[in-house]
């Protein structure tokens, strides 16, 4: 049987009101467009939204990188694109950065998660997906999944987790990439994931046999633009059980209300919300940061489910401490740490008024 690949491909087209959430007639033409590849080049399919952006969730026997799956993508983006301009939703067509399909939507705006992978006697699969913040913001969830053992108890009691993990780590400013074997190397690995604007975590493996567990998206749109054009709201797909981390282990990092970079403007620090698909939403400072975990099994390529993995109250006390922290960091106004650091800043709207402030800036008298 041929390998099953999983590919989930995302694109901010337009949404109302304001970054609020995405147009049903965007999803509806979605799917539409996918179930037409059904039996051609695509197994299966499922459309869904995090927040403002339109997410795509394709399994075929292509491969990663495959030409005719990212095209199929980008021209279901452009067609919701030209929908969003009709309805003269905002931001529309913000994600597609070209006019032009160039053989792979990677560099071209939308944000891109693909793994291949033979399908075990059972294949749980999770698919996060996120709004309002950065493609590092998985760092630290993957890093509790796949070498912690205080979040994770199968790295001390399953055997066919104890080799550990391989973590591939994408510079994403020098365009470089860096290999770090989990746990013997985990003070390196740490040493540059705890920096996730610059350094991200695009695979993991596991290091028995070089299975693929876990996959993300790493695009940065002011990167690709050369300007500010929108947070890059990333998609990860994270495999489970059976020599790999348990559901619930891969749900539990979670549980913690990390701080990450987005939220308003892209220009502000803010906590992970995890939350079911009908709270996927953000509206309060055009946020908080929100990250929504769709569960499947797959067989044979088909996608049976999702299962709305945060549409449980064993979250609720975590969403609750999301919103103290966004109270408290909201109180710091226009201050650090509520608002990114310079260096950050310098990929948002920031240089625009600098630049206008230029030459009022005058040599300090000695």
């Amino acid at each position: 049987m041929p390998k099953t690949t999983i590919s989930v491909i995302k694109a901010d087209v337009g949404s109302f009101p304001g970054h609020s959430r995405t147009h049903p007639r965007l999803l509806e033409r979605a799917t539409e467009m996918l179930k037409e590849a059904e039996g051609d080049l695509l197994i299966d399919s499922f459309v869904t939204h995090c927040g403002d952006d339109l997410e795509l969730i394709m399994t075929h026997t292509m491969g990663v990188d495959n030409r005719q799956i990212h095209e199929l993508a980008w021209n279901t983006f452009m067609e919701c694109t030209r929908i969003a301009k009709e309805l003269k939703l905002y931001g529309a067509g913000q994600d597609m950065l070209f006019d032009a399909f160039s053989g792979n939507v990677k560099g071209l705006g939308p944000g891109c998660a693909e793994m291949e992978f033979d399908e075990r006697k059972s294949d749980p699969v999770l698919v996060y997906l996120a709004d309002k913040t950065e493609p590092g913001a998985w760092n630290f969830y993957l890093y509790k999944m796949f070498a912690d053992p205080f979040n994770t108890p199968g790295l001390v009691i399953d055997p066919s987790m104890h080799e550990g993990f391989i973590f591939e780590v994408h510079d994403v400013m020098k365009k470089r990439q860096i290999f770090f074997n989990a746990p013997e190397e985990i003070y390196s690995l740490l040493a540059y994931i705890g920096a996730p604007s610059r350094y991200v975590v695009k695979h993991v493996w596991r290091r028995e046999d070089k299975m693929v567990a876990a996959s993300t998206s790493t695009q940065r749109l002011s990167l690709i633009a050369g300007k500010y054009v929108g947070k890059d709201d990333p998609v990860m797909i994270v495999r489970c059980q059976s020599g790999l981390p348990a559901v619930g282990e891969a749900l539990e990092p979670f549980t913690t209300p990390l701080i990450v970079a987005g939220w308003m403007r892209g220009s502000h620090h803010g906590p992970m919300m995890p939350v079911s698909l009908a709270d996927a939403h953000p509206t309060r400072f055009d946020g908080p940061p929100r990250v929504v975990c769709l569960g499947f099994q797959i067989a044979d390529g088909k996608l049976i489910g999702p299962v709305d993995m945060f549409d449980d109250p064993g979250f609720d006390l975590v969403r609750s401490r999301c919103n103290e922290i966004a109270d408290l960091l909201r109180a710091h106004g226009p201050f650090e740490p509520h608002r990114l650091s310079m260096d950050e800043m310098e990929y948002t709207t920031l240089p625009q008024v600098e630049e206008q402030l230029a030459e009022r800036w005058e040599p300090i008298p000695e």
